[in-house]
């Protein structure tokens, strides 16, 4: 029961984010309104994070079989993309890097200013 109420929860995020993506002429996904809708009520305090956890964590538990009917979409299709493959690789190799370095230094970032805090909290 408590699955399918933090299911109901997330799922009731994502039809508000649909509902936004509906009247703002904003070119964005209604994903991304979900999930900001999502970040501002958790660090509100409106939504805690045990209300999703458990919900959240079996999405990511099965994340990764949710991109087996793409990976086969785009097997199917290899004749239409077969001229631009290479740049397409490309772009992605080079984008997951950059990705992975801005991650890298943002993480870095918030650890180096945690453990400032804490320092000055010590010293107070």
């Amino acid at each position: 029961m408590k699955y399918l109420k933090q299911l109901a929860v997330i799922l009731g995020i994502t039809l508000i984010g649909e509902w936004l993506n509906y009247l703002l002429p904003f070119p964005v996904p209604a994903g991304v309104y979900g999930l900001f809708l999502m970040l501002l009520l958790l660090c509100c305090g409106i939504l805690r994070l045990e209300q999703v956890e458990g919900a959240g964590n079996l999405f990511l538990d099965i994340m990764s079989i949710m991109f087996v009917p793409s990976a086969v979409g785009l097997m199917d299709s290899y004749r239409q993309i077969q001229s631009v493959l290479i740049p397409v690789v490309c772009i992605s190799v080079i984008s997951t890097i950059v990705v992975m370095i801005a991650t890298g230094k943002a993480a870095e970032f918030m650890i180096t200013r945690q453990d400032k805090s804490r320092k000055e909290n010590q010293q107070s």
